[in-house]
């Protein structure tokens, strides 16, 4: 078999698993839905989300360690990754297929070329690790500047090894590194002496937003999988909705047209982990290149080369995907998968610049402290933005989340959606709970959307820590949140129209929301009694038709007690007497009467609102709810709690 038909067996199959992981990512009982299936599989083989969470959060996520796997691969094999495995990798390469066809040799090996812009991709990769790698400095001479012994020792250090690399002769690239760190270094710690409580260095984890697994993931969830089941709703009850979901279908739909002019587009220029898998890819074993330094410059190796790395001249190990296009096109047999260098030279390194790098690295760095001057994480933080059960506080969940989407796929009440920029850009695209839409609030005795994170952003939940039961109990219910009363918008507070669904709704036992009676009298609601009989009363006026025959209104006659009216019709009420009363409660001909309304006002108890957000989603107000939660008194950040 052709090297070239394994490898695309190879891309179809893991590109049907990723699909297969997507559709079973839903709660149900069927074969096909949720059952243990390792739907994060493709996050935990991606080495760059690994790398970028154990420098934002300073640890090591144990799912997350099959990336290394790929990283040592990668050191024998090269990008196979890239080539083989990825999914986003082979959806490019079959739009980039589709959209060549019918091109002539020449214009196929024109596409093919080269490009000065896939540097971008590792400028990319450069400003996305240093940004989450930013708090690392701030880590690391914290506990230095805590050592004394260490403090003084490291400084001259610091200083003797930049001034020894200035004075005496060293390579250009060991003298620029050398003074690069030693100055870093030095710059750290004087900030550490100076300031040494700073946050002006604070790590932020934004790989997710580019990189290609949580990309996919992101798409698929979000976009790709809610259009295809709309129609037939065969793993949603109802169609699924995600706000905020068309800047998602946008991004991808770009990635994918631009494909058709230029094959792997997005993995060419964009790509931040084939940049990472680039760097590691000039130490790997196996390599594509000549076995003999001639050629007859045909450059047929040429025409279906996807990650344009000039296989026919001098190439570029760090662009090679491994597509093997290159293999069976030379007539003449010199081109190979092989230990040894190329025999017509190769560029082991990717092709940008030590100022390209150090500028990179600077952006990265700026970014992250531009990204908090915002200070949606801290005190700027946006009440709107409620997340899911098992959330980290929001400076530990904005350096773990990766935006992949798998918590809003895996919620069956569907209230799970990407954020906006409500809590800033650094939030774009996290999970936040949006209870107008979905099938309901935040199920209690729900914690599935914890349990998927792949990189603990939603720490696991049992339901007995969630519902403050057993050995919780002392600590008490999760509160994601507080429900608001809008008097402005509340029926009973604004328009003197009964009603209680948010209190019936209200899940919490006892109910969070009780009722408050007010009594009050409907407009023009005053008349004269004209005629009794029994228990029907003519009034003076016409009346509407069954308007107050509810259970909610009642008639008083002068500052008597209120009695229930049964029913109505156009000119009488018919009163539903108290036993033995009847006498005190009829009123007599010529009386005054005033139709009175019982209103029962809404109040939330703050002690026992978990901000699950039911109470919102039933609400009959439509548009902006007339009872709304938000992030306060949520127990994950203690600053945002309103009862001590």
């Amino acid at each position: 078999m052709r090297i070239t038909n394994t490898r695309r067996i190879s891309q179809i199959f893991f590109f049907t698993l990723f699909l297969w992981f997507g559709i079973v990512s839903t709660l149900g009982e069927r074969f096909f839905q949720l059952r243990g299936w390792p739907i994060n599989w493709f996050l935990q083989l991606d080495p760059l989300s690994g790398l970028a969470l154990l420098l934002a959060t300073h640890t090591v996520y144990a799912g997350l360690l099959w990336g290394v796997a790929t990283l040592a691969l990668t050191l024998f094999l090269g990008r196979f990754f890239c080539g083989w495995l990825c999914p986003y990798g082979a959806w490019q390469q079959f739009m980039g297929w589709l959209g060549k066809r019918g091109l002539s040799a020449p214009a196929a090996v024109e596409r093919n070329r080269p490009h000065p812009a896939q540097r971008v991709k590792y400028w990319l990769l450069a400003a996305l690790l240093a940004a989450a790698a930013a708090d690392l400095v701030h880590w690391l001479l914290a506990g230095v500047v805590r050592q004394p012994l260490l403090l003084w020792p490291l400084s001259a250090l610091a200083v003797v090894v930049v001034i020894a690399l200035l004075l005496f002769k060293t390579s250009s690239a060991f003298r620029f590194w050398g003074v690069l760190l030693g100055a870093l270094l030095a710059a750290g710690l004087l900030m550490e002496l100076l300031v040494p409580q700073n946050r002006w260095l604070a790590a932020a984890l934004q790989t997710g937003l580019l990189d290609p697994i949580a990309l996919m993931h992101r798409t698929f969830n979000l976009v790709i999988l809610p259009l295809a089941d709309g129609p037939l709703n065969l793993l949603s009850a109802t169609a699924r909705t995600y706000p905020g979901a068309m800047p998602i279908g946008l991004l991808f739909l770009l990635f994918t047209f631009l494909c058709l002019r230029i094959p792997r587009f997005y993995c060419r220029f964009v790509c931040p982990l084939g940049a990472l898998l680039g760097v590691l890819s000039r130490w790997s074993v196996w390599r594509i290149g000549k076995k003999e330094n001639r050629c007859a410059d045909c450059r047929l190796c040429e025409r279906d080369c996807e990650g344009a790395c000039a296989p026919a001249g001098a190439i570029r190990i760090s662009e090679c995907v491994l597509c093997m296009n290159c293999l069976d096109p030379c007539r003449h047999d010199l081109i190979g998968y092989r230990t040894q260098p190329s025999a017509a030279g190769q560029h082991d390194t990717p092709d940008w610049s030590r100022r390209q790098v150090v500028t990179s690295l600077a952006a990265g760095l700026v970014a992250a402290p531009l990204l908090r001057l915002e200070g949606a994480a801290t005190v700027g933080w946006h009440p709107e933005v409620v997340r899911p059960p098992g959330a980290l506080a929001e400076v530990d969940f904005l350096a773990r989340c990766l935006k992949c989407g798998q918590c809003m796929r895996v919620c069956p009440t569907q209230v799970i959606r990407p954020a906006g920029l409500q809590g800033g850009f650094e939030g774009l695209w996290t999970p936040m709970l949006d209870f107008r839409v979905g099938s309901s609030g935040c199920q209690l005795n729900c914690v599935a959307c914890s349990h998927v994170c792949p990189t603990a952003a939603l720490r696991p939940l049992s339901v007995d820590e969630r519902l403050g039961r057993g050995g919780f109990a002392q600590a008490g219910p999760l509160r994601l949140g507080m429900a608001f009363v809008d008097r402005g918008r509340c029926l009973p507070w604004a328009m003197d129209t009964p009603c209680i669904v948010c209190q019936e709704n209200c899940p919490v036992s006892p109910k969070a929301i009780f009722t408050r009676e007010m009594w009050q009298a409907v407009r023009n609601g005053r008349h004269t009694v004209r005629s009794v009989t029994d228990a029907r009363v003519v009034l003076s006026a016409p009346l509407v038709a069954g308007q107050y025959g509810t259970g909610d209104y009642f008639c008083r006659k002068g500052g008597g007690v209120p009695v229930p009216i049964a029913a109505n019709d156009a000119e009488a009420l018919t009163l539903a007497l108290p036993p033995g009363e009847a006498e005190k409660a009829i009123p007599a001909v010529g009386d005054s009467v005033e139709i009175l309304i019982r209103l029962q006002q809404p109040q939330v108890d703050p002690a026992r609102c978990i901000g699950c957000g039911v109470c919102e989603h039933e609400c009959p107000v439509q548009g902006r709810r007339a009872i709304r939660v938000t992030a306060e008194n949520e127990s994950r950040q203690r600053g945002h709690r309103l009862i001590l």
